[in-house]
């Protein structure tokens, strides 16, 4: 899932190769911590948070598959 997330990023921001994805396996779910240059944060939060919001969609979405919860976080 964390692939998922980094393509995404990658995608969205103009430095792709400061983006970097960790996933920490938590009690009940799966916290992916994404990390963009401070310049890029605004490109990935979006305008009142909308595409942190579809970014979050997309992964819930995916990790219905897979059967396991996740957990975006924006570092």
């Amino acid at each position: 899932m964390g692939e998922l997330v980094k393509f995404i990023a990658m995608n969205l921001v103009d430095k792709p190769e400061l983006v970097k994805v960790e996933e920490k396996e938590g009690d009940k779910a799966t916290i992916i911590e994404l990390s963009v240059a401070p310049e890029d944060m605004g490109k990935v939060i979006g305008k009142q948070g909308r595409i942190a919001k579809a970014i979050r969609t997309v992964v819930k979405a995916a990790s219905i598959k897979e059967n396991k919860k996740y957990i975006v976080e924006i570092v």
